[in-house]
């Protein structure tokens, strides 16, 4: 009888030290999938001053774009971690460089230029591999979402302070000006 009373006690003991276990697991997951993004940010944040003096040596009197990307550089420096803050910030830095990409279209010898083509290339393969890494985020989020909010380790997550995070996700602005196919024009 009295084994009978250990066992019905150890079973919810043991659930529950597992569904803990897995919820840890899911945010570590999600910490690190984010430690992914954080590298390709850096990149992409180190190599804005490069663009930012490659086009100003072409378009000098676009002073309120390179203003923009500064300022939008400065904000992605101020913030940390993967919060709702960093993702707004990296969001404004995207939106502000497509702005200076922008200006760059109308010069067509800095699009020549070996510098600029070459600081090109770079930020296209780290926006890639950003966009990349915001999948595994994203999916690394989703599931520990999904297990916060199943029963039952939803009664393990509230006890333990786990909770829903948010999504890396682009504004809305900026994702259609990523999708929109590009024009061309042969001259």
């Amino acid at each position: 009888m009295e084994s009978w009373l250990l066992i019905l006690i150890a079973i919810p003991v043991v659930l529950a030290i597992i569904l803990y276990n897995r919820l840890v697991a899911l945010r570590q997951t999600r910490h690190n999938a984010f430690s992914d993004i954080d590298v390709q940010l850096k990149q992409r944040y180190n190599l804005v001053p490069q663009l930012i003096e490659s086009v100003k040596g072409y378009a000098s009197h676009e002073k309120n774009v390179f203003q923009n990307v500064t300022d939008a550089r400065a904000q992605v420096g101020k913030e940390e971690g993967a919060g709702e803050g960093r993702v707004k910030a990296e969001g404004l830095l995207g939106g502000a460089l497509m702005g200076l990409l922008a200006v760059a279209e109308d010069y067509p010898d800095l699009q020549a230029d070996q510098n600029f083509r070459q600081l090109m290339a770079e930020l296209s393969d780290i926006e890639n591999k950003i966009a990349a890494a915001r999948r595994f985020f994203n999916s690394a989020t989703n599931e520990l979402n999904t297990a916060v909010q199943q029963f039952p380790a939803n009664m393990i997550a509230k006890t333990f302070g786990f909770h829903t995070e948010a999504f890396f996700e682009l504004e809305d602005g900026l994702e259609d000006a990523i999708r929109k196919a590009p024009d061309v024009k042969f001259d």
